[in-house]
């Protein structure tokens, strides 16, 4: 789900900016605060890029595909009215 480097790298930031007396602790303030990012980052419903483009294209297909049947039932509307128009002409 999300890129364990990217966890790791967001945790040595997080280390890098605190108090030199706590960065002294070193690899376990480091390792801890990597373990609570990345269980606070599970608890999110987060897609990866790949996922999020790949969602995106299906919702641009599909957004293509509306606009091509919202012409359709348009003109299929059209004809309807069109033929009514027409059998009442030929009604009076």
């Amino acid at each position: 789900m999300i890129d364990p480097k990217k966890i790791e790298q967001l945790a040595r930031q997080v280390h890098e900016s605190m108090p030199k007396g706590i960065r002294e602790f070193g690899d376990d303030v480091e390792k801890k605060i990597r373990q609570t990012l990345q269980a606070q980052l599970s608890r999110l419903d987060l897609v990866n890029r790949e996922e999020f483009d790949v969602q995106t294209q299906v919702l641009l297909r599909t957004r293509e595909k509306l606009a091509v049947l919202e012409q359709r039932v348009a003109a299929l509307e059209g004809r309807a009215g069109s033929d009514a128009v027409i059998k009442t002409e030929d009604m009076q």
